[in-house]
């Protein structure tokens, strides 16, 4: 240990102490990258860096920055304003119990949430098996053949349902939507098909007389007011002139309903949320979205497959290139690269730890006491409409409506108000005998009620049998087997299940193990303080429509982030709806769209896109309707300015937008973002701007003041909502104030959107709300000096790896001075000419350095982006510097000829426990070299559980549920 210094350290001005944890090199390292890079401070770095003319003139105008104690005492008091009833609403949301051992083990466990997207199955084998668990549960309760690996909520895939249909019939241009739907869905169904010109058409499915207009059907089973019905007639009818029928279904009805799929749907949907996973005001829970084999190809979202690597043993990894839309660009069927991996894997494991007759018994228990309910409710005078129901039953009440859902009121419980003499009432997992009789006491005006008078045999209700009456579902009762596969048969207990959950995260590389610098993802340190809120209940308990005046801390918190956020970007408003980028580019667009259509100019609908754009911003574009013209790029990656006047001019009467990422997609600050934004003002256009980059913006530059009229703003990126295993995320849109009006609504709450708002984007109101808790968190405790330092030190991170690297890679792309942005390109092409090592070749090799690898091959082909963030200390950043310069030295061994161009340590990469103790080793490095390149990799040890992945081999033999288990026995 070194002698302490004499010299007192320097400490910053006015930032909270969490700033200092926060931010990952110290005052005396910051210094020390600084004198590296050339500069006495980061002042004038950032002088250097960032463009004058787009600076910031002045601090931004926050609360300065909270310690740890007191930011969570002053969200307490905002969560406190929130008021937890028992909600009977339904739509789609039940309360649920979420196991202890998958709340801390999952939930709130770092291991598994500060994971990235398992784009590296090597490092990532244990959250794709979770994820292969969910798409067997889906595939199996809704008895089709292929399921994806989760998509955003109920009403979004539903949508994409609606699109996948439209593909098969493609001249058709009418989608039918039984009324009995979701409200929510259908609100966002009409949003989804007006910019591609689609017809909703809404019935009765008993009535409905359809044509060869149609080209789709939605259905919802069990219906929204809680009916059974069995659609087999209007399916029949669908398939007759040649439509594809979809079924929203509530997944945890079909233990005891026959499947969709066994009815005759091509498409299933839903949600997962009350497979443990809390309410969260509206999010985030994964939604499902199921498929016949015939439509794999198009079906949205991810996709996990089997496939095996180097040594023929068995490897999960995301399965066909399809399944990433944004590689289709503007032909993409999807904008969704955002998925609910986090929720999905908690919605696996409850299968898992509850197995198929767990599951009965839930739904049984369920439905008996909707039962009750329904017998003790004739016997008062109010018969439900429905003979066959699940769990909701529709009641009316005739002109009693007002005083029954009073008394609720009175003693905290929300019913549903279906229309002005009917009420609705859900039941879920957590109702209980006494809330039966609780309920049936608000429909009784005698006070002096006694409900057990009521209800029967209670002790039948109570019941554990699953295979207790089940008459009130009709002729639909289910009768096929499902989550027959070991893994949902053998996790029963909290022993056996912690210690499979622990299994499985020791096969994925989070934050916990090393720094994943992944360019334009931000992974960066999600601080215990900024998650434990969205555990309390005041957050995760709330039904998303519940009455407004229940959610006032929630307003709070909604009104408080979006001005905090207005003030870090300079815009007007902000939406919070979006709970994905992707989605938040599409709102961008949508709010855009209906400008010019105020504007009377709806012919405006050519979108600008530079070639070096995000993937999903093509797919996005299309989505809304909008016709993609490409922008060329010059030879220092930045938009060419010739052709982008020429394109602007070319389609000046129709230019609708540009779509610019800022800092550019190639990680530097580009010097003419203000004249890019006044060419396309000049000629009409609205300027779009992908907030990917905002970590190298905040308290430097807003966006909203150098041209850009509405962005989106990944807080899982930025704003440290972490990335959850490839989702959760929340990509709100902020908008300069002549787009203010044109903000999405919802039919359910007033959000604030005026009468000229687009129609929702998500299913809830304001969208994954139980985690913006997070991101409110961290700015509270950051302040404004914090922030601003934060983006000084992520810049600065990323300028000291470059010039580290520097003498041994070429950095693609530099801006003003040779200096980069908070992310570089490293070019690796031409080793693949000098020694046959490609740029996958480094990234497999550098986990067995133990880092997850940079974005690989994105925006350029053959290189790697790395973006360090301002989270990783000195000692990380060297590591990984040292790391890639001993790959160099290992790629020089081979093109000097010293060491075999196939037979070499890149091209095995990575290496497995199962190498080191091989009894074989025929390869012309030792052992040591292979899985302990460093000291440090001796002590700190991340193990891949499997070698390379052979991608092809998985897509020539496509599997995508659960294999039997000896398929994973190692030979």
């Amino acid at each position: 240990m070194p002698p302490p210094s004499s010299a007192p350290a320097p400490q910053p001005a006015a930032t909270s102490a969490f700033v200092q944890r926060h931010i990952g090199p110290t005052l005396q390292a910051c210094q020390s990258m600084l004198s590296t890079l050339g500069y006495e401070s980061l002042a004038d770095l950032m002088a250097a860096a960032v463009p004058q003319p787009i600076r910031l003139g002045q601090p931004l105008k926050l609360p300065a920055g909270q310690d740890e104690l007191a930011a969570l005492a002053s969200l307490r008091q905002i969560a406190q304003q929130n008021q937890v009833y028992r909600s009977y609403l339904g739509l789609g949301y039940a309360n649920c119990i979420t196991p202890p051992v998958i709340q801390r083990n999952i939930l709130e466990n770092p291991g598994w949430y500060t994971q990235y997207t398992p784009y590296q199955p090597e490092i990532a084998q244990g959250r794709l098996e979770a994820l292969l668990n969910f798409q067997t549960l889906v595939s199996d309760l809704t008895g089709l053949d292929i399921a994806n690996a989760s998509l955003l909520d109920e009403a979004t895939a539903a949508a994409e349902a609606m699109t996948l249909s439209l593909g098969q019939a493609k001249k058709r241009r009418r989608f039918w939507v039984s009324q009995d739907c979701h409200p929510q869905t259908l609100a966002v169904l009409q949003t989804r098909a007006e910019p591609l010109g689609i017809e909703i058409v809404m019935g009765d499915h008993r009535q409905a007389q359809l044509d060869d207009s149609i080209f789709g059907l939605l259905l919802q089973y069990p219906a929204s007011d809680g009916a059974v019905y069995d659609y087999r007639p209007i399916i029949d009818q669908a398939h007759q002139v040649g439509a594809l029928v979809t079924m929203a279904a509530d997944l945890l009805s079909l233990p005891l309903l026959t499947p969709p799929g066994e009815l005759g749907a091509d498409i299933a949907v839903g949600n997962t949320q009350r497979f443990g996973v809390p309410l969260g005001y509206g999010g985030p829970h994964a939604a499902y979205f199921a498929t016949r084999s015939a439509y794999t190809r198009k079906l949205p979202g991810r996709l996990v497959g089997l496939s095996q690597d180097s040594h023929g043993q068995p490897a999960l990894r995301l399965a066909l290139q399809t399944r990433e839309q944004h590689i289709r660009r503007d032909a993409a069927t999807s904008n969704i690269c955002t998925a609910q991996v986090l929720l999905a894997v908690m919605a696996s494991t409850y299968a898992v730890y509850h197995g198929p007759q767990g599951l009965r018994q839930i739904a049984s228990r369920i439905h008996r006491l909707t039962s009750a309910l329904a017998h003790g409710l004739r016997k008062l005078g109010y018969p439900p409409s429905h003979p066959h129901y699940f769990d909701t039953l529709r009641i009316p009440v005739s002109d009693a409506a007002d005083s029954i859902q009073q008394r609720g009121l009175r003693r905290q419980i929300n019913l549903r108000r279906i229309d002005a003499q009917t009420l609705g009432i859900s039941l879920d997992e957590t109702t209980t005998m006494a809330d039966v009789a609780e309920l049936l006491t608000l429909f009784a005006a005698d006070p002096d009620f006694d409900p057990q008078a009521c209800l029967g045999d209670g002790e039948q209700v109570q019941s554990q049998s699953p295979n207790a009456s089940l008459e009130t579902l009709g002729n639909l009762q289910r009768t096929s087997p499902y989550l027959t596969h070991p893994v949902f048969n053998s996790h029963h207990s909290e022993t056996s299940l912690l210690r499979y959950l622990h299994h499985l995260q020791g096969k994925d590389l989070s934050l916990t193990t090393a720094m994943i610098p992944l360019g334009s993802c931000t992974m960066k340190l999600n601080a215990t303080a900024e998650m434990l809120p969205v555990s309390w209940p005041e957050f995760s308990q709330i039904h998303p429509f519940a009455p407004v005046d229940q959610a006032q801390g929630y307003q709070v918190l909604f009104q408080q982030l979006a001005d905090w956020l207005g003030e870090i970007t300079g815009f007007d408003g902000i939406s919070l709806q979006p709970n994905a980028g992707s989605q938040g580019e599409y709102t961008g667009l949508l709010v855009i769209r209906q400008y010019h259509q105020a504007q009377g100019e709806s012919h405006r609908r050519v979108c600008l896109i530079p070639e070096s754009a995000h993937g999903t911003n093509p797919a996005s574009a299309v989505m809304a309707g909008m016709k993609v013209v490409a922008v060329a790029c010059d030879r220092e990656g930045n938009i060419d300015l010739d052709d982008l006047t020429a394109k602007a001019e070319k389609h000046r009467d129709q230019l609708a937008a540009l779509m610019v990422t800022y800092p550019s997609t190639h990680g530097v600050f580009e010097v003419g973002i203000k004249q890019v934004c006044d060419i396309i003002h000049r000629h009409g256009g609205q300027v779009y701007m992908d907030g990917a980059n905002m970590n190298a913006q905040v308290g430097l530059c807003r966006p909203a003041e150098f041209g850009a009229d509405v962005c989106h703003l990944n807080l899982h990126k930025t704003f440290c909502i972490p990335h959850g295993g490839g989702g959760p995320g929340v990509g709100p849109i902020g908008v300069k104030a002549h787009l203010v009006p044109f903000l999405p609504g919802h039919p359910l709450a007033d959000n604030g959107s005026g009468v000229q708002g687009i129609g929702p984007v998500t299913a809830a109101p304001w969208g994954s709300a139980s985690i913006l808790p997070i991101s409110w968190m961290y700015i509270a405790l950051m302040g404004p000096t914090g922030l601003q330092r934060a983006t000084e030190v992520a810049i600065l991170n990323a300028n000291y790896i470059a010039h580290r690297l520097r003498q041994d890679y070429d950095i693609l792309y530099t801006g003003q001075q040779g200096l980069v942005a908070h992310e570089c390109i490293i070019d690796l092409r031409n080793f693949r000419k000098t020694a046959g090592i490609t740029v996958e070749d480094v990234a497999k090799r550098l986990i067995d350095y133990g880092f997850h690898p940079p974005t690989m091959s994105w925006p350029v082909a053959g290189t790697l982006m790395v973006e360090p963030t301002e989270s990783e200390s000195l000692a990380e950043l060297d590591r990984f510097c040292e790391a890639m310069i001993a790959i160099r030295q290992e790629i020089r061994e081979i093109e000097s000829g010293a060491v075999d161009q196939e037979n070499n340590v890149l091209k095995h990469a990575p290496h497995t426990a199962a190498d080191l103790v091989s009894e074989t080793w025929d390869r012309p490095y030792s052992r040591q070299q292979a899985v302990f390149p460093t000291d440090w990799c001796r002590t700190h040890k991340f193990w891949p559980a499997v070698n390379r992945v052979d991608q092809a081999y998985g897509d020539r033999n496509l599997v995508c549920a659960c294999p039997p288990m000896e398929a994973y026995i190692e030979q």
